[in-house]
Order: structure tokens, then sequence, then C-alpha cells
């Protein structure tokens, strides 16, 4: 049976990671799972990346003469 104990640590210089738990049998072997936390990245919103790539519009504006001009060539 698996027994499973969570704790938050400090890691120490020279990425050292105690844990002092006496209910630990002397002598067991255990298999240990780090998680480290990452600081979250700020992503840019996604209006950011109109008009940034090859053939995209630039602005809302373009992209409705575009597609009233696509619906034009429907109608014809």
């Amino acid at each position: 049976m698996l027994q499973a104990i969570r704790e938050r640590v400090t890691i120490k210089p020279g990425g050292m990671i105690e844990i002092h738990r006496p209910e630990l049998p002397v002598g067991t072997e255990a298999e240990v799972i780090i998680m480290v936390e990452q600081p979250a990245v700020e992503l840019p919103p996604l209006a950011s990346f109109v008009g940034k790539g090859k053939g995209c519009f630039s602005s809302a504006a373009e992209v409705d003469a575009f597609i009233r001009a696509e619906r034009d060539q429907w109608e014809r």
C-alpha cells in the first residue's frame, strides 16, 4: 500500500531539500517527486496579433471590406 505525504519545502543552497517525518520507517525505500512552481508567464492579448502575420488584416474595417467584396462576388 502506498502512503502519500505532501509537504511544502524551501530549496536550500546547492538544491538541497530536507524532509523530516518521524512516521517514516528507517531503511524503507521511497520515491520522491518534486514539483517546482514556475512564475506565471504573461501572454500578450490576442488583439495584439491583429495584422502581424503575412496576409493578415490590419483592422476590423479591412476585414469587413474583404467579406463584403467576397459576398458581392457570390451574388454575381
